[in-house]
């Protein structure tokens, strides 16, 4: 099932729970606008090259539409079309005042040069900058950009619009970028996981973890975990993957993958491949990297007790019904991994204001956002007597639903 039939049938089965009007639940289903342009660029040995670029824009009843750009070869209409409506419910679920949206350019970032990066970038921008704005639309960066993409989106933008750091988040800290923003998507999943382990009377010190994916935000999530006494045995990447039941030294891992891109070869445990790596026992299950990869065809072998869904839309619905009658208690991505919307959100207000906070604020306020969450998923799954994939999903599509209406939406 591909991510947008799965978003869509969450969706429909929130709205039945909330007992929506079928015009309003349509209205909520389809996007505000969407963009494709064409983005072609002088290659370095002076070649031209097209790319296709996309920006979903799907709600923006609750503020400005807020969601990341990737550089992907597998970006497509309905994969963009599927993480902006992901993007409006998490938004919500984070109760942070934004809708959702979502971009992304057809290509290959690893075989281009920085320059065919910055150039593909400007261009981009230069196509769909009326369409975004500070009140209108929010970039930041997601799988294959990062600060640095931020930054040329940033100046781009500003030689239309004047000097505007508010238009991206996920900045460098120079140009306005938030003090924690790095690490806030993998923090949001430690707080996430501790308010839900607390909830069944456990704790992360007595729990065994295995992090499918090493980016950004798994080796975040696992040098957290880590610190605060969790048992991290596994964890993989593009490269590979390797297990130690004693539990694997994340800080040692953590700067071998930075020097050999890559945890594969890493002398602190054993190799391991990467597809055994989910069904590999232990406590708590995170996948951190792409969708889908938790499905029917895996699911029976899982044998995590808890899934932290760090990535987008790891597990399909199939799998989700297979794991909830075995009793594995999953924590939805539109929870799990908000926190670097959360912080996104916090970096804006900080441009908006003109006033940089500490790290340790940020921290703070990241923690009581991600609590209050929990708290407020638990209250919905008590009210419908449903499980917390449900439970954040009510949450969130009746918040938009609510804000629509009160904008004055008719039927």
């Amino acid at each position: 099932m591909n991510a947008l039939t799965a978003t869509s049938r969450n969706f429909k089965n929130a709205a039945k729970l909330l007992g929506l009007d079928s015009k309003l639940e349509k209205s909520l289903l389809i996007p505000f606008r969407e963009i494709k342009v064409e983005c072609t660029i002088p290659k370095d040995d002076g070649t031209l090259a097209s790319f296709i670029g996309f920006r979903v824009q799907h709600d923006n009843a609750r503020g400005p539409m807020k969601g990341g750009i990737r550089y992907h070869p597998e970006v497509d209409p309905d994969e963009v079309n599927a993480l902006a409506q992901l993007m409006t419910w998490k938004t919500a679920v984070a109760n942070v005042p934004y809708g959702g949206a979502k971009g992304g350019i057809g290509c290959t970032p690893g075989e281009l040069s920085l320059s065919e990066l910055e150039r593909l970038t400007r261009v981009f921008t230069q196509k769909i900058h009326d369409l975004i704005g500070v009140y209108i639309d929010v970039p930041a960066p997601d799988m294959g950009t990062n600060p640095q993409t931020m930054a040329w989106i940033l100046d781009e933008y500003s030689k239309f619009h004047g000097y505007s750091p508010a238009v991206v988040t996920g900045k460098p800290i120079d140009l306005g970028g938030s003090l924690g923003r790095e690490a806030a998507t993998g923090r949001g999943v430690l707080f996430a996981t501790q308010a839900l382990l607390e909830d069944y009377g456990k704790s992360i010190s007595d729990q065994r973890f295995i992090i499918q994916g090493f980016g950004n935000v798994g080796s975040w999530a696992a040098q957290l975990i880590s610190e605060v006494g969790g048992k991290v045995v596994a964890v993989s990447d593009v490269s590979g993957a390797v297990k130690n039941n004693n539990g694997l030294d994340i800080a040692k891992l953590v700067r071998y993958s930075l020097e050999n891109r890559g945890v594969n070869g890493f002398d602190g445990g054993e190799a391991l491949d990467p597809k055994s790596l989910l069904t590999e026992d232990c406590d708590v299950l995170v996948p951190a990297a792409l969708g889908g990869v938790i499905n029917r065809e895996n699911a029976n072998d899982i044998r995590a007790k808890f899934i932290i869904e760090a990535a987008n839309h790891p597990t399909d619905p199939e799998a989700d019904e297979i794991l909830s009658k075995k009793g594995v208690v999953i924590l939805p991505d539109i929870l799990a991994n908000s926190g670097g919307v959360t912080v996104s959100y916090f970096e804006w207000v900080q441009n908006i204001q003109g006033f940089l906070w500490d790290e340790e604020k940020v921290n703070s306020e990241l923690k009581a956002y991600m609590t209050k969450g929990f708290k407020n998923v638990k209250e919905m799954c008590r009210t419908h007597n449903c499980d917390l994939r449900m439970g954040a999903f009510t949450l969130g599509v009746n918040r938009v639903a609510r804000s629509t209406v009160l904008r004055g939406w008719e039927a």
